[in-house]
């Protein structure tokens, strides 16, 4: 496999958490998302700069994680910024992952169901956090092309689709 790392990024609702444990299951990695909190956590300290907010302190801790897990072999990694603090690595591929209101909204029915807050909010609000959150820490745009090496469309191309064509990328020699 030419590309090690894979970070996916993606819009909420898009799929890229399923895109990205079937890619990982496919090339048999490992595969890492909202257990890398729990591993920042529980494996480095957050006795950090006392000036520094929890938030920042997490964010440094789970950079930490990222590099090192980089550095070990293979594997695929969504969110969390990977994308930018693997930036300078040369054997990663970037994927964004998004798809329209519509086919985001059937996705997110599907998989949480209903809520009081009407679905288009609820999706806005998600992409909104992550934007913020991405700036902050990265200072570049969220889901602009120039960050990834690949953007994907879900909804017009299918998660199975978006994950044979990862997978193709990533064997590439």
């Amino acid at each position: 496999m030419t590309n090690k790392v894979i970070t996916i990024s993606r819009q909420f609702g898009s799929g890229g958490r399923s895109i990205g444990k079937a890619v990982a299951e496919k090339l048999g990695i490992p595969y890492y998302d909202k257990e890398l909190v729990d591993i920042a956590v529980s494996s480095h300290p957050m006795g950090l700069i006392d000036t520094m907010s929890v938030s920042d302190k997490l964010y440094v801790c789970q950079t930490n994680v990222i590099r090192d897990l980089a550095s070990k072999g293979p594997c695929v990694i969504v969110g969390r910024c990977a994308d930018f603090i693997l930036k300078d690595q040369p054997d990663c591929l970037h994927i964004f992952v998004h798809s329209d209101m519509q086919h985001r909204a059937a996705r997110v029915r599907e998989r949480y169901g209903e809520t009081s807050k009407p679905m288009e909010k609820r999706l806005q609000e998600k992409d909104s956090k992550r934007k913020v959150y991405y700036k902050h820490y990265t200072n570049r745009n969220w889901g602009e092309a120039e960050n990834y090496d690949i953007c994907l469309d879900s909804g017009k191309l299918g998660v199975d689709k978006c994950v044979e064509i990862v997978c193709d990328i990533a064997q590439m020699k």
